[in-house]
């Protein structure tokens, strides 16, 4: 899904461009650039944008497809933005060892939604990852910056309502 400017939404898009373009700059004549270029986007934008690529491709005189080729090869990195919350469930060995394929399972039925996809209503990006350091503490879960060790499919469904429901609070705290 290409991304593309609406009158409405054209001053973010620019922003956006901006934003790229100056992290393209800043780290364009570093060896190996394209790493933290594409890092920094996806850290400063939620995903990195296809309006990216072109861009980075030109600035490191890479093609297109190597750009994307990238992107795509590294499970890290999104090409659509998240939810407002990302789920992280652990793939280790050490987490699947003690029941990480059930609790995926058990999460990929209770949000509704795939790995690298988002719940219907926006709420939850649901990602796998590849140790989080709790191995003792299998199956781990992050939820945003939270981690959570010994997280069974009971428990999994506390937190995540626990996250839907701090949402309101957390608008109002924002507005």
């Amino acid at each position: 899904m290409p991304d593309s400017a609406t009158p409405a939404t054209a001053p973010a898009d620019a922003a956006r461009s901006a934003a790229i373009a100056a992290i393209v700059a800043a780290h364009q004549d570093m060896p190996g650039a394209l790493l933290p270029i594409l890092h920094e986007i996806q850290d400063t934008q939620g995903y990195i944008p296809e309006t990216a690529v072109p861009v980075i491709a030109r600035a490191l005189n890479l093609s297109r497809a190597e750009v994307h080729g990238v992107i795509t090869f590294y499970h890290h990195f999104r090409q659509q933005p998240a939810g407002r919350h990302v789920v992280q469930v652990c793939r280790a060995e050490a987490c699947q060892s003690v029941g990480a394929d059930a609790l995926v399972e058990h999460a990929k039925r209770a949000l509704g939604c795939d790995f690298h996809e988002t719940t219907a209503d926006g709420a939850v990006t649901l990602e796998p990852v590849y140790c989080l350091g709790q191995c003792a503490c299998g199956p781990a879960v992050m939820m945003g910056e939270q981690l959570h060790g010994y997280v069974d499919a009971r428990r999994f469904d506390v937190l995540v309502r626990q996250l839907r429901e701090a949402e309101p609070a957390n608008e109002e705290a924002q507005a």
